[in-house]
């Protein structure tokens, strides 16, 4: 009974801290909320359109300017500049008004016309590896596919018929499917990086907030005479309005991308959520260990940040774990997000079975028995004044 009356009486005294300083409603909720709408918002279109493109075109021919028409057609390229010559477009590139400079030389429909073989230079910017590889593709399918329909005009000419004419074109046919993600959509890639990386950072920094704060206010040892004692009623039950929101939180995440945003849901929609609770839960064992091993509000703080944002970066999403050294491999394993990811990726996007996620969903429960390793120490520091009012 010594427990259940301290945690109630923890849990108590943590609402009401919660109703007096708002703070704490606004790291665990508002921030949150804010964050994923931010994101929502941001890459609601799936894909990067319009990129601005120049264009120097040295033929001034109806072919050439054919050619700027198809490739501003595009979804990706938006020709906005004809330029009168490379050291305008070189400025423009460098003070950022253009992404790409499409050169199409001179006699260029003149040579086409006397079979000749005449080149399409393009210069993309490759800072940005999203849109350099969109505006890559485009450009180059745009040239191929003006390229291949003149030859098969003058092949018609000289009396094939439009099939022997693309079947001299292209003797071998390319048949491509791209699996998971057919459109390319960076919504798809992203939100479910994006969305879970806010719920980490949320999850992980309330959770040492409402600890820290205690140790640097000295009002810890308050804290614990409230769970007369008991370390695991002291911690639970002061986690718990948080543990609550933040699942909440990933509820609304999961709703948000696979209900309103459009994101494939191909799997078990409840082993996501069972993933999204164990992810939530792993964090926060993740913040207590880091309090209580640092006993410092301000460097958990900013420990805790930084190793949160180290988890997009391991997680594989941006690149891949197979070609990472044997060394940087291993330290994807400290990061939950490497298992949360493997979940989503699974589920949502592959439709694996589920049997094929349970190791991962294991993974993320052995980091929620961290605090285990760390109670001892929580309540030394939170009985001992030594500990107290530190930044």
């Amino acid at each position: 009974m010594g427990f259940f009356k301290g945690f109630t009486q923890v849990l108590r005294r943590e609402l009401r801290r919660m109703r007096d300083f708002p703070v704490y409603t606004t790291l665990s909720l508002i921030l949150p909320v804010v964050s994923f709408a931010y994101f929502a918002v941001l890459l609601s279109d799936g894909i990067p359109r319009q990129i601005p493109v120049a264009v120097l075109d040295l033929d001034g021919t109806p072919l050439s300017r054919q050619l700027t028409r198809m490739i501003d057609a595009t979804a990706t390229c938006d020709v906005r500049y004809q330029l009168t010559d490379m050291d305008e477009g070189e400025r423009m590139m460098r003070e950022g008004r253009i992404s790409a400079i499409v050169r199409i030389p001179s006699r260029f429909e003149a040579d086409i016309f006397s079979n000749r073989q005449t080149n399409i230079v393009a210069y993309i910017n490759g800072l940005n590896i999203s849109a350099n590889g969109l505006l890559n593709r485009d450009i180059q399918t745009t040239v191929t596919t003006f390229s291949s329909g003149i030859q098969i005009q003058m092949l018609e000419k000289k009396g094939m018929s439009k099939l022997q004419a693309y079947s001299q074109m292209m003797p071998i046919a390319f048949d491509r499917h791209i699996l998971f993600n057919p459109y390319t959509n960076y919504a798809y890639y992203l939100l479910p990086s994006f969305l879970p990386m806010m719920l980490m950072i949320f999850s992980l920094l309330i959770t040492v907030f409402a600890i820290g704060t205690e140790l640097k206010y000295g009002t810890a040892g308050e804290w614990f005479a409230t769970a007369d004692g008991s370390s695991w009623a002291a911690l639970l039950g002061k986690l718990l309005p948080y543990s609550l929101i933040m699942i909440l939180m990933s509820l609304t995440m999961n709703t948000l991308m696979y209900k309103y945003l459009g994101v494939p849901l191909n799997g078990s929609p409840g082993l996501l959520i069972l993933a999204g609770i164990l992810f939530v839960l792993s964090y926060q064992a993740i913040g207590v260990l880091m309090i209580t091993v640092f006993s410092n509000l301000r460097l958990s703080l900013s420990i805790g940040g930084g190793y949160s944002v180290l988890a997009f970066t391991f997680s594989g999403l941006t690149f891949p774990m197979m070609a990472m050294s044997g060394y940087m491999r291993a330290l994807c394993f400290i990061f939950p997000f490497t298992f949360y990811t493997e979940v989503f990726i699974d589920q949502a996007m592959r439709g694996a079975p589920v049997h094929y996620s349970l190791p991962h969903l294991g993974y993320m429960t052995l980091f929620i028995l961290l605090p285990l390793l760390c109670l001892p120490r929580l309540k030394k520091i939170s009985t001992n004044e030594h500990y107290w009012r530190r930044m």
